[in-house]
């Protein structure tokens, strides 16, 4: 079915002479229409944030990229840069409660709320400082569905979508009454809570783990140099310093040392590769599509699709319940279990599906393990040396595995189902503070506080 719209040449002057039929589409256009209030995000956010371009720290920092906040539920992870190793793109000093948003791809919706002080950010992130608004609404307006159709009508580029921070500080927003706005924030703050539960469980299950394999506080005894054989460099067809760095032969040694065995990662299960459809058949809505951005260990997001036709042609690829997910490219060693019946659902190229077929380990402890800091370490090693990072499927199945006690497993078992169980009613409750504002805006504030009253004591 053909869309169109129908546009006075005075409203495109007023767009900055905007022409383009996406900026026109009649769904956004509606969309902009929801909220006629003057009130904008930048009215309530403070003017600027310090960065270390303008304020430098002189310190070593935690860093956050925007491909490790979760598109679902918000959470982040950061890696620690060595004062003088700064990346280019560190930018943002954050603070405690500031909400970051992605103006890179803004239909993915990557938003963070920061919940440590001291942490540097990306410069591809716009950082709202709330002064006259709770911090926890400003994230659930920010996870709404009126807020991401306003980034993507904004959007300018075509071959790498982006915004600008104005176009995120010129959002009409939604504020409502402050009972309302502290309603929703207690959905966040219920949720963040629950999220914290989950990091010690899940915590726990790698510590048992680590601990295990005596690795649990683990630091490397060497320099930034070792000494290996000509036939070493032969063997793996590498040269670089970053392939024989000693914390990876630490690491191997261990698991081979460890007094329980180890095995391959080929020799526990059976592999294949998703397939690639070509970006020509990505679609907006229609079946999910998963590619290894929208992969983490807790979750798996939605953000391209494919037709009903195209689905039914390559059903046989169609992901199923006992999978493990396994991320080969770009940010190889990321694992997924798929603990539930999938909806339809087709995994990229970049992915890989394993399916165990040893007994000696259980679905749930292979994740962990695949995930741990035993796996990743290889991944690191093994994808190493290029540009793009693409760990070969052959190196996966010469993984090391630790084969723990079956008890050991299955008290990680626990800690690991417990974790989940934990993130899913996180995720249900921010996805009643994101829905409730949504119904206010759609509705008004009446019938979405008594939604929100309604699954409240529904969840809790």
């Amino acid at each position: 079915m053909m869309r169109y719209s129908i546009v006075p040449l005075s409203e495109i002057q007023d767009a900055g002479f905007r022409a383009d039929a996406e900026y026109w589409d009649p769904e956004l256009i509606l969309n902009s229409s929801l909220i006629s209030s003057a009130s904008k995000i930048g009215h309530f956010v403070v003017p600027a944030v310090p960065n270390i371009k303008s304020a430098p720290i002189h310190r070593d920092f935690r860093y956050l990229e925007i491909a490790n906040i979760s598109v679902s539920s918000g959470e982040y992870r950061t890696i620690p840069v060595a004062q003088g190793n700064e990346p280019d793109r560190a930018h943002h000093i954050l603070q405690l409660d500031d909400v970051a948003v992605s103006t890179v791809r803004p239909n993915r919706n990557a938003v963070a709320f920061i919940r440590n002080d001291g942490i540097v950010g990306s410069s591809g992130l716009c950082v709202l400082r709330s002064k006259d608004l709770e911090p926890k609404y400003l994230f659930a307006f920010c996870k709404t569905d009126y807020f991401i159709k306003c980034l993507t009508r904004a959007n300018k580029a075509s071959m790498y979508p982006a915004v600008s921070n104005k176009d995120v500080l010129d959002i009409p927003i939604f504020t409502g009454s402050q009972p309302f706005r502290e309603f929703v924030s207690s959905f966040v703050a219920s949720a963040m809570e629950l999220q914290d539960y989950a990091g010690e469980a899940y915590g726990d299950a790698e510590r048992i783990l680590l601990s295990e394999v005596g690795f649990n506080e683990w630091h490397s005894n060497y320099g930034n140099w070792s000494i290996h054989l000509f036939s070493e460099s032969q063997e793996s067809n590498r040269i670089d310093a970053e392939y024989f760095r000693p914390q990876y032969n630490e690491i191997t040694t261990a698991i081979k040392d460890y007094a329980g065995g180890y095995a391959a990662l080929g020799d526990l299960v059976d592999m294949v590769k998703g397939i690639e459809v070509g970006s020509g058949a990505y679609l907006d809505a229609g079946i999910p599509f998963v590619r290894v951005s929208n992969l983490t260990p807790f979750a798996i997001s939605e953000e391209k699709y494919i037709s009903d036709d195209l689905y039914a042609r390559i059903r046989h690829h169609q992901l199923r319940q006992g999978e493990i997910l396994l991320t080969k490219d770009a940010t190889p060693g990321i694992a997924h279990y798929l603990r539930e019946p999938p909806p339809p659902l087709i995994a990229a190229g970049g992915i890989l599906r394993l399916w165990l077929n040893d007994a000696r380990v259980n679905a749930d402890y292979l994740t962990l393990a695949l995930n741990s800091m035993l796996t990743r370490m290889q991944a690191e090693r093994d994808a190493g040396g290029s540009v793009i990072r693409h760990w070969r499927p052959d190196q996966i199945a010469a993984t090391l595995i630790p084969i723990l006690p079956p008890a050991l497993q299955s008290e990680i078992q626990r800690a690991v189902a417990e974790s989940f169980a934990l993130r899913q009613l996180s995720r249900q409750l921010l996805d009643c503070a994101k829905r409730g504002v949504e119904i206010a805006i759609e509705q008004g504030e009446p019938a979405a506080m008594a939604w929100l009253e309604a699954e409240r004591a529904a969840l809790l």
